[in-house]
């Protein structure tokens, strides 16, 4: 149902007031995914390149203020040249109006950015101010300025796929949640992500039947986790496997791959998933898994989605470049969104857990509230070859063989830690379950779950190591 089809722009400048298209080049309404409301905003790159003008900014503000008044989602549907040059602030001023309602929104109601073509300056922030962003191959780009703005401030030549196409941002920036072969295949993947959210905040995420047993037990999990400690294997695995129907939709899947987020349902219900890739970088936690992780806890706790943390993590990642860059501000932000979910939440450790980043990763000392280990957990302040070195210096320096002290230290801290039986007898961790049934055990705790109550001191707003 279209809003506003014959609203016209007020420009009476450079020749604009002989052009007056019908809509202005924005296309706005209201319509339903299967039996739920959405507002959609679609831009027309055909009239004045998509630029945005104030009557432009005007029809995106309606709806977006309808959207929030009324709990429904936006999804916006962008192709933008930017600002439209000839209306000057006026349409500056557009392009706040929307900022601000982005702003307020979040964490209202869901705002899903798909972006269908080249989208440059002002168009580019609103989007980054919306939850999730789509982008399409070889056919969309993001960027504060286009390459020939590039080249003639810094000299670099560059095409507009190499400074702002979905590969770029799917895989280095970070920008692009999502990405999507062509316009219906977005369209499509919007609509599946649709699935696993709820209309607003006070409501709960959608349920979806399923055939697929809740007791439902998978040997070949017994053997996912390998014996050697060092030996890296695929975490999807276990998130496919624990899934309805297998059916897992990743966030971000090209990006920070150390660590993986996305959403499953377990018995019908929507789970939000944080887990540790042993394949990607051992699993460590770096400033990019950091971030991605933190804004996705966000979210699910926003707008009540339960979250399911995967855990095999031997620290973070150490190194001249991440200290520069801000490893310490950047991993408190995961920790940050652990302790401020109110969500439920539930953990499995299934290799390591060391030091700071067993803490971090929804652990039960910052409100995990099951906290499951497979017998194949270690769960120490750091591993065994560290802890040797650490402990035992005087002694391997008077040794008459150093190495072989050495790895009988190591043998002898490892029988001691990396197990969870320790953590165990202190009730950090509430159950050592065998891998093949984990499916049935976290359906149970969600279920167990559904009704917790848990809120933060009163405030404004927290003030998150941004």
């Amino acid at each position: 149902m279209e809003i506003d089809k014959f609203v016209t722009h007020t420009c009476h400048e450079f020749g604009l007031e002989k052009q007056r298209p019908l809509g202005d080049g924005v296309v706005t309404g209201y319509g339903m995914i299967g039996q739920r409301t959405v507002f959609v905003f679609a831009q027309d790159f055909t009239v004045f390149g998509g630029a945005l003008s104030e009557t432009y900014a005007r029809k995106i503000c309606k709806i977006m203020d309808m959207a929030t008044e009324l709990g429904a989602p936006v999804i916006g549907l962008n192709d933008s040249g930017g600002a439209r040059i000839q209306e000057g602030v006026r349409s500056l001023a557009g392009y706040a109006e929307i900022f601000l309602r982005n702003s307020l929104a979040s964490g209202v109601i869901p705002q899903i950015s798909a972006i269908m073509g080249p989208c440059a300056g002002g168009a580019v922030y609103s989007p980054a101010l919306t939850d999730f962003i789509f982008m399409v191959k070889q056919t969309s780009y993001m960027f504060i300025t286009g390459p020939e703005v590039v080249k003639s401030v810094t000299q670099e030549e560059v095409t507009m796929e190499n400074l702002g196409g979905s590969e770029v941002h799917s895989t280095r920036s970070g920008v692009a949640h999502c990405t999507a072969d062509n316009d219906m295949d977005c369209i499509l993947k919007i609509r599946e992500l649709m699935s696993f959210l709820p209309n607003n905040n006070i409501e709960e995420p959608p349920f979806v039947p399923t055939t697929d047993s809740p007791n439902r037990i998978d040997p070949q999990l017994d053997l996912l986790v390998p014996t050697n400690p060092n030996q890296p294997y695929d975490m999807k695995e276990l998130i496919l496997s624990v899934a309805d129907d297998q059916n897992f939709f990743e966030i971000q899947k090209e990006y920070a791959k150390n660590i993986i987020i996305g959403y499953i349902r377990l018995n019908g219900k929507t789970i939000g998933v944080v887990a540790n890739q042993p394949a990607a970088l051992a699993g460590t936690l770096d400033i990019n898994a950091s971030v991605k992780a933190a804004r996705f806890v966000r979210f699910c706790d926003a707008f009540n989605i339960p979250l399911l943390t995967l855990v095999d993590v031997p620290g973070f990642l150490l190194g001249v470049n991440q200290e520069y860059e801000g490893i310490i501000r950047h991993g408190a932000k995961l920790l940050y969104a652990y302790c401020e979910a109110t969500v439920p939440k539930v953990t499995v450790i299934t290799r390591k857990a060391y030091g700071g980043a067993y803490d971090v990763m929804s652990s039960k000392h910052i409100r995990g509230d099951i906290n499951f280990a497979y017998p194949t957990a270690e769960i120490a302040v750091m591993g065994p070859e560290g802890a040797a070195n650490i402990l035992f210096r005087k002694e391997l320096k008077t040794a008459e063989d150093p190495e072989g002290k050495r790895k009988e230290l190591q043998a002898d801290y490892r029988e001691k830690f990396a197990n969870p039986y320790r953590a165990a007898e202190l009730g950090y961790v509430d159950e050592i379950i065998e891998p093949s049934v984990t499916r049935s055990r976290l359906i149970r705790s969600f279920e167990l779950l559904a009704n917790k109550r848990q809120s933060n001191p009163p405030k404004k707003h927290s003030n998150i190591p941004l």
